[in-house]
């Protein structure tokens, strides 16, 4: 269980559901973490405190991936408690689903700045101290492939991402700095129950549909993570991993 020890992992959004599974998972397998939060500190020093008490190593930095400022702290804190830093995992997202008649400015730009303009500000504060196997993962989602109604916004957050994905893993491939995605789909966490995905009519569908006969859990997505952070994938570069057990 060390397939990553001696290397530095910041996971943004890891107070709580697939954020903190990923932040354990990279952990459990020797990394040490900063576990980034944007409101729950107590979520987050709840990460840390468990990742402790098995043994790893983490820290909780709060910051708001979409300022600038924010974002640098966030990657510096990796290099100021550990050292180095080696794996970026740019978990932060937001969502809400409307109609076409009902996106504002507000909609609009609460989702793209956290999506989108977060995610490349701290890969940009990052790269900056990433060296030869670094690897940055971005969390996607199934909805590019799905494109489901009422999820323009969202879903082109989304989009965004997986362009992004292949965008960067050219830049940032000269410098053997590998960029790749995991799409999930429907997972059951704390966002999911609250929203009322859990239990609905929508998850039935959902099962209904997919090959294996269930939702996802934050432990599946946070092992296809762990892969894509650790040198078993060191010839990937610009990939989508579609993490929905065979939803399509």
């Amino acid at each position: 269980m060390s397939k990553l020890k001696g290397k530095v992992a910041v996971v943004t959004g890891a107070s709580k559901g697939i954020g903190a599974a990923i932040a354990k998972s990279l952990a459990a397998e020797g990394a040490s973490v900063v576990v980034n939060y944007a409101s729950s500190k107590a979520g987050a020093d709840a990460v840390v405190a468990e990742i402790s008490k098995a043994g790893g190593k983490a820290v909780a930095v709060g910051g708001d991936v979409s300022k600038v400022a924010d974002a640098q702290g966030i990657a510096d804190a990796a290099v100021k408690h550990f050292g180095r830093l080696d794996i970026l995992v740019n978990n932060s997202g937001v969502y809400e689903f409307g109609a076409l008649d009902n996106i504002t400015e507000e909609h609009f730009h609460k989702q793209f700045n956290v999506n989108v303009l977060g995610l490349l500000l701290t890969t940009q504060a990052a790269a900056r101290h990433m060296g030869e196997g670094g690897s940055v993962i971005n969390v996607s989602s199934l909805v590019t492939r799905i494109v489901p109604p009422e999820s323009a916004v969202y879903t082109g957050t989304k989009g965004a991402v997986d362009a992004i994905t292949g965008v960067l893993s050219r830049e940032l491939g000269a410098r053997k700095i590998r960029v790749n995605a995991v799409n999930p789909g429907i997972v059951e966490t704390e966002g999911t129950h609250a929203a009322g995905f859990i239990g609905s009519e929508f998850e039935q569908h959902a099962v209904s549909q997919t090959p294996l006969g269930r939702i996802g859990q934050p432990n599946d997505i946070a092992s296809i993570v762990t892969f894509l952070a650790s040198d078993d994938s060191y010839w990937l570069t610009g990939e989508k991993l579609f993490a929905a057990g065979g939803l399509r």
